[in-house]
């Protein structure tokens, strides 16, 4: 029998915060202090022949101040199509530069296009510009890169120095980030007196393409959706932290799914769904034993139908480097695969405290 000791508050102060894999962070930082301290750069390939066209035009902006479901409801009025019709790979931070794809259904416009992109250019820095013939899907890009800079950065310049070298070759945990629970856990409060029958089987669907495709469903189920999405993380985030807690997040452990079928084992942790996970043996019974602490917020995936899924435990940043600018400001470069989060990767070093919460400056 695996023994889990539940460490977890109770369900009216939700746990954001998790285990780091140093056991401690070594220094505190300001993050955010002007947008400009947050850049993130997109990146998506392009289509063998840009110039073979399509119904969708591309267009890669630079935005700074708007979240990137404002925009593309913008782009939707200056094309005067439906909202759903516009396409994009991943959500982007409010108070930051950003660089990021959109895809504007406008089949039949070509002629038009160079003034639809006059008018957005109106508004927002237009990169580049072409035509292909699907729409922008969550995580068609790439990857995205980060430059990122800390201010008021308390803690000794070794230490920090040390904990970044081990980032950089070891990485840390691959935790969903706090935002997608909501405002002290203001999501995971819905999810529990959701009704999992209204989640549809096509908003099942979605949720699993992380957005993918188009859904005839009304705005409750897309909440619904929200609040399934940000159920499955948090358990995801718990059973990371067990592992992260013991000191297996590094190894696989005896039933991890795929095991023995590759040599290059993907050490991964369940996004849990009907039947809960598809860990067996003692990987299985750490998974089920973790969620079977929070057994109202399992049981949101009774009836949804929806196929576990398994997410990487580990999360390695690519290429990162680190200069210091001043003795208390740091300069961080690094790139993340789509759906891993820049703020729980500096969290694994630092406090950090978002200086537009500070201020009450939220999106």
């Amino acid at each position: 029998m695996i023994d889990v000791a539940d460490t977890t508050p109770e369900k009216s102060e939700w746990r954001l915060d998790w285990p780091t894999s140093g056991g401690s962070r070594v220094a505190s930082a300001v993050l955010k202090s002007s947008p400009e301290d947050f850049f993130v750069d997109e990146d998506l390939p392009l289509p063998d022949d840009p110039e073979r066209g399509g119904e969708h035009l591309c267009i890669r902006l630079e935005k700074r101040g708007d979240n990137t479901d404002y925009v593309a409801r913008q782009l939707a009025t200056f094309s005067g199509c439906r909202h759903f019709d516009v396409g994009f790979c991943g959500l982007k931070d409010r108070h930051a530069v950003t660089r990021q794809w959109f895809s504007v259904y406008r089949p039949g416009q070509e002629s038009e296009d160079a003034e639809f992109v006059t008018e957005v250019a109106r508004n927002w820095r237009v990169i580049q510009h072409h035509r292909q013939s699907r729409k922008l899907r969550r995580g068609d890009h790439r990857s995205n890169f980060f430059e990122l800079v800390l201010h008021d950065v308390v803690g000794d310049p070794d230490a920090i120095d040390r904990a970044l070298g081990r980032l950089r070759d070891v990485g840390c945990p691959n935790y969903f980030g706090p935002q997608r629970f909501g405002h002290n856990g203001a999501n995971l409060d819905r999810a529990l007196t959701m009704d999992p029958s209204k989640l549809n089987r096509r908003g099942a669907r979605n949720a699993k393409k992380r957005g993918r495709g188009r859904s005839t469903s009304g705005s409750g189920d897309s909440k619904n959706v929200l609040y399934f999405s940000a159920a499955r993380s948090w358990l995801f985030n718990e059973v990371l932290a067990f592992r992260v807690q013991n000191g297996s997040w590094l190894e696989p452990l005896e039933g991890e799914p795929g095991a023995g079928e590759d040599q290059d084992i993907i050490i991964t942790g369940p996004l849990w769904g009907d039947g809960g996970t598809d860990a067996v043996s003692v990987q299985g019974e750490i998974e089920r034993a973790v969620v079977a602490r929070h057994p109202d917020l399992a049981a949101v995936f009774a009836t949804t139908r929806m196929k576990p899924e398994r997410r990487p435990l580990r999360m390695v940043p690519e290429g990162l480097e680190w200069q210091w600018q001043d003795s208390d400001q740091l300069q961080l470069k690094f790139r993340l695969s789509p759906g891993q989060y820049a703020t729980s990767l500096l969290s694994d070093v630092f406090d950090i405290i978002d200086a537009t919460i500070s201020t009450g400056n939220q999106s």
